[in-house]
């Protein structure tokens, strides 16, 4: 009896474990992720939206490969983002346009095993930055 009943709480806490393993990424689906752990890193510039949505592919092109490109409706605008592979790492890239001069850039980067990399974040978004200035 005793067995069996450690069988069924093992088996629910792996199920809890599963199932708090997703998290959101910045270019609106789920990924599996430890969660509640900072992954993302925030830049603010004064250029378009289209313009560092740009320079944001041209860096993972340069550093990876671009997977996917996505664009989110909301109430207030949209959201440009994009999705790819550097260092075996997946990267998630979300540029929103704060106002017409000023557009914001937000990196996500996490490991293969739902991990996060916040170095990688920080060298894509100063990529993106150094991009903006050429």
């Amino acid at each position: 009896m005793k067995i069996k009943q450690m069988t069924m709480v093992a088996g629910l806490l792996a199920a809890a474990l599963l199932a708090a393993g997703c998290v959101g990424t910045v270019s609106g689906r789920r990924t599996a992720a430890v969660p509640l752990v900072k992954d993302r890193v925030e830049g603010r510039y004064e250029r378009p939206a289209g313009m560092v949505f740009e320079a944001a592919k041209e860096v993972v092109r340069f550093n990876g490969t671009l997977v996917n490109e996505v664009t989110r409706h909301q109430t207030n605008g949209f959201i440009r983002a994009l999705e790819g592979r550097v260092q075996e790492r997946k990267v998630f890239i979300a540029v929103e346009e704060v106002d017409p001069k000023v557009s914001s850039v937000t990196v996500q980067v996490r490991t293969t095993a739902g991990g996060r990399d916040l170095d990688l974040a920080h060298e894509l978004e100063k990529q993106i930055a150094l991009r903006l200035v050429r």
